[in-house]
């Protein structure tokens, strides 16, 4: 590993920068995002260790980033990865958590399923969560996680959906966000009538559909309809559905949270099909 360079300004630009990956225009400026804490870095290191472009790591905890690096043995930083060493608080400075946990890492963003044409989708794999208009980054990265858990393959994000690379998001997915390819579309409607043209089951959760475990087989390959967490679908991507099922509600509560509602139903589809 090559040596560390020593920041000691919280002004410096090489750390206003990565604070700046805070912000959807930062990110969208530099085409990067900032992964803090030892879990999400050994994720990167795992996953796309030639996409990391700098790392901070807290003086004092140099050790630390040796010690990723020797858990992660097939990973191998680029020679262009910048490697710093940062008081405690230059990196409090960056941060987006109240207690930094000594080590950051800027990762160049992935680059996007193209969904434009049906050449596209075997990026995604064949069983995808689709996610329109799911607001709350902590939802959005918390069904990246469930997904990534139940072994769906691929994740659709339209409308006013969150990012799943700024902060929260990315926290909420504990590093699944490395490992689920990813597209957005302007059209969720258009992005439908995809799916079904190359033999998508296209299932929708909507408080008034059919009962869920009630349901006959599903097709081999399947993309699971999220909306929003007020509002739901939109009527036209629900309309575009091949199949519309709810959840029961046995209990008092009318629904359910987006979060949790996705990931009860990525399991079941997974294990019952």
């Amino acid at each position: 590993m090559k040596p560390l360079q020593v920041i000691t300004s919280a002004k410096n630009p090489r750390v206003l920068a990565a604070k700046a990956l805070a912000s959807a225009r930062g990110r969208a400026e530099q085409q990067a995002f900032l992964c803090e804490g030892e879990h999400l870095v050994t994720e990167a290191l795992a996953m796309r260790p030639q996409a990391i472009q700098a790392v901070f790591v807290a003086q004092g905890k140099e050790s630390l980033l040796e010690r990723l690096l020797a858990g992660a043995p097939d990973a191998s930083l680029p020679p262009s990865a910048a490697l710093y060493a940062v008081p405690e608080h230059v990196l409090s400075a960056l941060s987006q958590v109240k207690a930094p946990q000594g080590i950051a890492a800027v990762v160049a963003l992935p680059a996007l399923a193209n969904l434009e044409s049906p050449e596209g989708l075997p990026a995604l794999g064949e069983h995808m969560v689709f996610l329109e208009n799911v607001q709350d980054p902590g939802n959005v990265g918390t069904i990246l996680r469930a997904a990534d858990a139940a072994g769906f393959t691929g994740c659709i994000l339209a409308g006013e959906s969150a990012d799943p690379f700024s902060p929260k998001a990315l926290r909420a997915t504990m590093g699944s966000v490395f490992r689920l390819p990813l597209a957005r579309v302007s059209s969720g409607a258009a992005a439908a009538q995809l799916l079904k043209s190359a033999g998508f089951g296209v299932i929708a959760a909507v408080l008034d559909g059919l009962p869920f475990y009630e349901r006959g087989p599903l097709p081999p390959k399947v993309c699971l309809l999220i909306g929003n967490e007020g509002a739901g679908l939109s009527k036209a991507l629900s309309s575009a559905a091949t199949h519309r099922y709810a959840l029961p509600m046995r209990g008092g509560a009318e629904s359910l949270n987006a979060a949790v509602a996705a990931a009860i139903m990525m399991y079941d589809i997974v294990n019952r099909g």
